[in-house]
């Protein structure tokens, strides 16, 4: 081979290892930057929508246990329906923040219990299948009807649950104001062991008006975005030295 071919091969060579650098640099920076996007911006977003609160008490076991972190998105109280799980602060039941589980909204009768055991609205019996213990839904006998405006609220754990059932004597039968929610909890965040989404129930679906549980919020798809973008910037930075590896 002539001086000559063996110069242009090389220059051959050189541009190609040159071009393809080029464009695994510029794959590269993308995926950072697409990946600082993902990863910025979904913390950014669930810090705005979403705010951590600590579980106070054991009336909501096994939903949510005494000391678990969860997180709660920034809701209207006028927009929470049956079955949601909430945080609320009343100056009647206390000076912190609550977690409870919506069973009645403003105009319901909620009462407890019928021959099975069961709570009912507006005299529709309801499968409360997130009930500690499978007993009765109530250990105590109780009917109330809900305040235009206030939400009935009980623990998952009835048998040690103080809750709308202990201040039912109240002018509001034992309801709270709408304007007393903070927050919707939608996952356990702490203990590692426990983390996740909220499970969801269908145990109000049939009923008319509110209907059944609230519609998920973002934060499943905005914890995928973190992910996705810590993905992307970790294979984005490692690219160029595994390809300085290879060529090696």
């Amino acid at each position: 081979m002539s001086s000559s071919t063996r110069a242009a091969s090389g220059a051959i060579h050189r541009d190609g290892g040159t071009a393809g650098g080029r464009l695994g640099r510029t794959v590269s920076g993308a995926a950072i930057a697409v990946g600082c996007v993902l990863f910025l911006g979904g913390f950014a977003w669930t810090a705005v929508a979403y705010r951590p609160y600590v579980v106070p008490t054991q009336s909501m076991r096994d939903t949510v246990n005494p000391g678990d972190r969860v997180l709660a998105r920034h809701v209207s109280g006028a927009a929470v329906h049956r079955g949601d799980v909430v945080v609320f602060q009343d100056k009647l039941w206390g000076d912190q923040p609550l977690v409870k589980r919506v069973v009645g909204v403003g105009g319901d009768v909620v009462a407890c219990c019928d021959r099975l055991g069961r709570l009912t609205v507006d005299g529709r019996p309801v499968d409360e299948r997130y009930l500690r213990g499978g007993g009765p839904a109530s250990a105590e006998k109780f009917s109330a009807t809900v305040p235009k405006g206030e939400l009935f609220l009980l623990g998952d754990n009835r048998s040690v649950s103080e809750d709308s059932r202990v201040h039912i004597e109240d002018a509001q039968q034992g309801a709270v104001p709408v304007g007393d929610v903070k927050a919707r909890v939608e996952a356990t965040v702490w203990p590692l062991g426990r983390a996740g989404m909220l499970p969801r129930t269908s145990a109000f679906d049939t009923l008319p008006g509110a209907g059944g549980q609230s519609p998920p919020g973002p934060l499943e798809w905005l914890f995928f975005a973190v992910i996705a973008g810590a993905a992307l910037i970790l294979g984005g930075a490692v690219y160029g030295p595994l390809v300085r590896m290879a060529r090696r």
